[in-house]
């Protein structure tokens, strides 16, 4: 069994070589790959059975010369310091590529959500949200969902903010539900950015989106959600997997079929669905012969010992970090695109701006033009960084990723923004 990357280590790899082409000295370096604060709390909750038990969870705060901190909090027994660390710093440069007013930031709580019934979970968020309240707030640090957080998760966090301080600001906290100042779009907000890129980047390197074949890793928010708009876009979704597992069909497969048929009929899970040829391995949804691979689960896995294995020629970044840095070497090496996480799944952030605006402007956008706005965002977002890798980098035939072309803009305008601030 191959041991897990550290992510934060692979967020410094990759920002070593950004470095590298900006001609950033070794002390710049060292003052963006370091956080500006680290939060850990513990957080206790009295279980149903009238025990207490205490979790850890952190906010990380990498960044801040362009705005508040910005970046979601995710619920998972996997989650460590050091993924809250490496996440906290590719939101740094998610925002600054996206064109946002905002820094950096990410949380984290190492718990199975699962485990939890709805009171414990509303305790573990409330508890969590109470412990680091007087680190946020609307022009301090702006929360938001991530994996295993829901609506209902920033409801009870904007819920023990405003009990803990007495502020009543909505903009506190983005994803919330419609009747707490939420956009109906922020739900599927990511799965639209990522589908949105995918077409774009399909028509540069595919010649176009219809009817290409499509896998897609993680049936969760990004994931469903992208396949479903990829699916109306006219492409073929021929693989899906998640925790348990995945299904494939050269025919393709109806996202909203699925996802009707395994939360009504079946456990929720994918190998549930009946209509498939056969069953598959998430490594093998990762290696299986299609067009466009994306990858909307978790970090790193796409690494040096599957990378060679991979026979997508396009890869679109669903996930944070879900390819390491040796593997997208030999992917690039193999003449894959790949559409880099901060610019892939950048969708969610955007709409948090739309949102947040809205809150403080006291409603302003109706849900077809936050759309409008968020697709012509990615589209935009998407074009200029693709010009900038074929004109200063060489593009697909240079020596650089797309990942790289990307978070050379990010950072310039973070150290740009340092350098104004007089912080370096």
């Amino acid at each position: 069994m191959s041991v897990r990357p550290d992510p934060y280590e692979e967020a410094k790899k990759q920002l070593e070589v950004t470095a590298s082409i900006l001609g950033l000295s070794r002390e710049v370096y060292e003052n963006l790959v370091t956080p500006e604060r680290i939060i850990q709390v513990k957080i206790p909750v009295m279980m149903r059975d009238g025990s207490t038990r205490v979790f850890i969870g952190w906010r990380v705060q990498h960044n801040s010369a362009l705005g508040p901190y910005k970046g979601g909090v995710r619920y998972s027994p996997e989650t460590d310091l050091s993924e809250v660390m490496a996440l906290a710093m590719w939101m740094t440069w998610k925002n600054a590529l996206a064109g946002l007013p905002y820094g950096g930031a990410k949380g984290g709580v190492q718990v199975d959500p699962f485990q939890l019934n709805q009171l414990e979970l509303m305790q573990l968020s409330k508890n969590y949200f109470s412990a680091i309240s007087e680190f946020v707030g609307v022009d301090l640090d702006i929360p938001a969902p991530d994996v295993n957080t829901t609506p209902q998760t920033m409801a009870w966090f904007l819920d023990a903010y405003q009990a803990r301080t007495g502020q009543r600001e909505l903009g506190v906290v983005t994803g919330k539900p419609l009747e707490l100042g939420g956009l109906q779009t922020r739900v599927y907000s990511t799965g639209l950015g990522v589908a949105t890129v995918a077409r774009e980047a399909a028509k540069r390197v595919l010649g176009g989106i219809e009817g290409k074949t499509v896998a897609v890793q993680g049936f969760g928010n990004v994931g469903y959600f992208t396949a479903k708009f990829l699916h109306e876009m006219g492409a073929r979704i021929v693989a899906i997997s998640d925790i348990k597992g995945g299904i494939y069909s050269s025919k393709g497969f109806d996202p909203d079929d699925v996802k009707n048929y395994i939360t009504s009929k079946g456990s929720g899970f994918v190998i549930d669905y009946p209509n498939i040829e056969r069953k598959i391995s998430n490594e093998e949804l990762l290696t299986s012969h299609v067009e466009i691979l994306v990858p909307a689960a978790v970090e790193n896995v796409i690494t040096a010992e599957n990378a060679q294995k991979v026979k997508a020629k396009l890869i679109v970044e669903g996930a944070n970090g879900p390819t390491t840095a040796e593997a997208e070497a030999t992917l690039v090496k193999k003449g894959v695109v790949i559409v880099p996480d901060i610019l892939a799944n950048s969708g969610g952030v955007v709409m948090s701006h739309i949102e947040w605006v809205n809150n403080r402007m006291g409603g302003w956008i109706t849900e077809d033009e936050a759309r409008s706005k968020l697709m012509q965002k990615m589209s935009d977002n998407f074009n200029a960084v693709w010009d900038f890798w074929e004109k200063r980098l060489g593009g697909p035939a240079g020596a650089y990723s797309m990942r790289t072309a990307a978070q050379a803009i990010a950072v310039d305008r973070v150290v740009r923004a340092m350098k104004l601030r007089g912080w370096i």
